[in-house]
């Protein structure tokens, strides 16, 4: 299945790209920007963007903050979760803290997926 978009994203991607939240821009500016293969941030994809895909990969990472651990976040990320996977996709949910807490550990294991996903 290719890729699509609904072209009513582009503007709110762009958006989330120069609003980043400070997690995305360390995991950004600190890792994914010079990433290979490359990674591309606020990404639209179906009726979604995403936090940051690799097309080669097929992998989508989202950067969680607590939002999503409620009810209705939780219940939105899987939705969103199982239409991205429609695709092919692997989706890798990181949490805030991981990125506060582990950033080295968040970094490695994101490079382990990649290389797995694209032997």
């Amino acid at each position: 299945m290719s890729l699509t978009y609904e072209e009513k994203n582009i503007p709110r991607a762009r958006n989330l790209r120069k609003n980043a939240t400070p997690q995305e821009k360390h995991l950004w500016y600190d890792f994914l920007a010079s990433y290979q293969p490359r990674f591309q941030r606020q990404k639209p994809i179906g009726g979604f963007i995403a936090d940051f895909f690799c097309h080669k990969a097929m992998l989508v990472v989202e950067i969680d903050g607590s939002q999503h651990y409620e009810d209705k976040g939780m219940k939105k990320d899987e939705f969103r979760t199982g239409v991205l996977e429609e695709y092919g996709l692997m989706v890798l949910r990181i949490t805030n803290l991981q990125i506060r807490d582990n950033f080295r550990g968040v970094c490695e294991y994101i490079d382990m997926i990649v290389k797995e996903r694209t032997k």
